[in-house]
């Protein structure tokens, strides 16, 4: 599973060689320079790590940061030529993830990315939920030692279950970030490939709330 990075960052050097770096790693990233593109593109897209400098056209970084918190686990590495005590804190308040003072080296800030992916998953060999194990650099899933056969869109979507653990998600979000927000195909789509999803394991391990969304029983055991 490609994973995607956004970088909010308004001094187009900066943006450009964090963009490079990132892409020389072997990750899908997307850039702008102001809040309201950062939003736009946040809500369209399903990215496993934020990189966000703090001074900002519009919302500033802090803002953006709070947003994006709102009901999302996505990592956020803050980065700003802001030195002072005060601007640190109020970022770890807000429940950042890191923070970074430039001019800093752009290898570090890759790595210091890589160990946000590793802690929130997106970069472990595998994963675990009940008797489930998902395996995403090769898109393989067991259930109870045994494999399952997916598709990648079937594994892309049971990921991002993964990913959103104790929590119903929408069929607008699953849309949204699963399939692109460009995509016309309505919720169909989703109910066929969590059909396909239930089809393939012993025990309906994806639940529906009727009306709300739908959500990643972890048990393992039929609800």
């Amino acid at each position: 599973m490609k994973i995607r990075i956004l970088v909010v960052e308004d001094d187009e050097h900066i943006r450009n060689m964090v963009k490079t770096y990132l892409q020389r790693a072997g990750y899908l990233v997307d850039t702008c320079h102001n809040s309201d593109k950062a939003l736009e593109l946040f809500y369209e897209k399903a990215y496993q790590l934020i990189i966000l400098d703090i001074m900002l056209p519009g919302m500033s970084g802090h803002e953006l940061l709070k947003e994006f918190r709102s009901g999302h686990d996505i990592p956020v590495l803050m980065m700003t030529a802001l030195q002072d005590r005060d601007n640190e804190l109020r970022a770890f308040t807000n429940n950042a993830d890191d923070y970074v003072i430039k001019p800093f080296s752009y290898e570090i800030l890759v790595k210091r990315a890589e160990v946000l992916l590793r802690r929130s998953g997106a970069l472990k060999k595998e994963v675990h939920a009940g008797k489930l194990t998902l395996y995403p650099d090769i898109y393989k899933a067991e259930y109870d030692g045994k494999a399952i056969v997916l598709t990648p869109k079937e594994f892309d979507l049971l990921f991002f279950f993964w990913q959103n653990k104790g929590k119903i998600i929408s069929s607008e979000n699953i849309l949204t970030k699963v399939w692109g927000y460009d995509f016309d195909g309505m919720d169909g789509a989703i109910r066929i490939t969590i059909k396909r999803l239930r089809d393939k394991f012993p025990v309906n391990i994806i639940k529906t709330v009727k009306g709300v969304g739908y959500y990643l029983e972890e048990s393992g055991d039929e609800a």
